[in-house]
């Protein structure tokens, strides 16, 4: 596919673009190579030309002109998502938003914040108020806010305030739509999920209002087990305790973190199966009084630490969630991961059966969440890799079980999860994008209507060069 770069580049002077390949490649990856398929599939991706704007005005004359040009655009923030949400699989127009960075309004429950604008910076505005984000992901230091509401679910936090999903969560959204003049449009209440987690394909988010909580200096603790189901009935348990005000509650099974997390490395024996809680101070004396009775055993604690002791190690979070696979995958290339569910009320007998049949090829880890109001678990499970038939026999034996697989060796919207279109964020893409410019390659929906979920094993988008799907064996 060529496109007419030099006419777009006559329209749109005086904004920075980009054509340098290395800066291009560089900006048409995210952290796609968590997956082996993905990687295989993905390598050679790479868009035409980059445009970074500084100003909302400049994002509304691109996508005029990418519109009049029939030139795809591929929104991205800092890249740190990993499903290949932010790979422009048509080339054309990457458009880096990371420049629309400004905090816009801070006031008592919410903030209001550009795409661009990192989540530690945010926070860091938010400070002075005594408030912080209610949600982040583990990329908490280097994610943008749009990044992490079109790519994102939920993360740290999910555990007392559920996911990005829930009504709440994301309190406005704005974006300019894909058209020949294109509109501002703001979204709220249930409409916001028509743009949240949709990749970028039916809307350009150029801010959000977001929720704030009370900000805590929040304690860090490592609990031990030496039986995995133990501590993984702990963690469920410790989720219900409602009292006692959590951020963050984790399991993983042994020996992933005595082998992947190396600067914590003298809090974790050999052997133990470890619990990682983020909790705020008012509730020390109740979490400990808590994990005494459950038999577990402090590690590890934040507010027992000097502050020599304390200087180096990264926080909590970035031991959790998918920073839990990059660190293994520092020590050990081999190993990629699912995300999965644990549905409620029976994720502890789902979650024993997998570690019984899958313990050491998929060494569990569990991240504790509010899910439709009720504390349950996903899984980010690794898995030490040896082929991908192998790796959708271990998706297929989670889903017979039961357990849903938000497949991250997908790159499309519908094979990341739902399995079926999601007909509010098609037909909100019909009025917003209605030459099928933003992100192609995405939504199976949009490029392939006919495509059957109950039949279809992959679809391959046919821009990297494949034959459109191949149906399952």
């Amino acid at each position: 596919m060529s496109y007419d770069l030099p006419a777009l580049k006559a329209r749109l002077a005086g904004i920075r673009l980009e054509e340098n390949p290395a800066v291009l490649r560089q900006k048409s990856r995210d952290f796609y190579w968590y997956s082996p398929t993905l990687k295989r599939q993905l390598d050679g991706v790479i868009g035409d030309i980059l445009a970074a704007p500084t100003h909302e005005d400049d994002v509304l004359r691109i996508l005029a002109a990418c519109f009049e040009l029939g030139i795809p655009v591929t929104p991205r923030g800092t890249g740190t998502g990993n499903y290949g949400q932010a790979m422009p699989l048509a080339g054309g127009l990457v458009l880096d938003l990371s420049g629309l960075d400004t905090v816009l309004e801070i006031a008592p429950g919410r903030v209001r914040a550009q795409a661009g604008a990192l989540i530690a910076d945010i926070d860091a505005a938010c400070a002075a108020s005594g408030q912080e984000l209610r949600l982040h992901p583990s990329t908490y230091r280097t994610a943008t806010l749009g990044g992490f509401i079109a790519g994102g679910s939920g993360g740290v936090g999910s555990i007392t305030w559920g996911g990005l999903r829930d009504l709440g969560n994301i309190v406005a959204l704005r974006i300019a739509t894909m058209e020949a003049t294109p509109r501002i449009l703001e979204l709220s209440g249930e409409a916001v999920q028509t743009v949240a987690h949709a990749y970028g394909t039916n809307g350009i988010i150029l801010d959000v209002e977001m929720p704030l909580a009370p900000a805590y200096d929040w304690i860090e603790a490592i609990i031990g087990f030496e039986d995995f189901g133990a501590a993984a009935a702990y963690a469920n348990a410790l989720g219900e305790q409602d009292a006692i005000l959590k951020k963050l509650l984790s399991v993983i099974a042994a020996p992933i973190p005595q082998t992947s997390f190396l600067r914590h490395r003298p809090f974790l024996p050999e052997g133990r199966h470890i619990v990682l809680v983020m909790l705020a101070p008012m509730a020390r004396a109740a979490f400990e009084s808590f994990t005494a009775r459950c038999g577990g055993d402090m590690l590890f604690r934040s507010d027992l630490l000097s502050p020599e002791e304390r200087k180096g190690l990264p926080p909590l979070y970035e031991l959790a969630w998918n920073h839990t696979t990059l660190r293994a995958l520092r020590v050990d290339p081999a190993i990629t991961y699912l995300q999965t569910l644990y549905p409620f009320p029976h994720q502890l007998a789902l979650v024993e059966k997998v570690h019984t049949l899958l313990g050491e090829e998929v060494p569990a880890h569990l991240e504790f969440v509010r899910f439709d109001g009720k504390v349950t678990c996903f899984g980010l499970p690794l898995v030490r890799f040896t082929s991908e038939d192998r790796l959708e026999e271990i998706v297929a034996l989670h889903e017979e079980l039961g357990i849903p697989v938000f497949n991250p060796h997908r790159y499309t919207l519908e094979e990341g999860g739902m399995k079926q279109t999601d007909p509010a964020q098609l037909a909100f893409k019909r009025q917003a994008d209605p030459r099928g410019l933003l992100n192609p390659g995405k939504m199976i929906a949009w490029e392939n209507p006919d495509f059957d979920f109950a039949t279809g094993r992959t679809y391959l988008f046919p821009g990297l060069g494949g034959r459109g799907m191949e149906e399952a064996g």
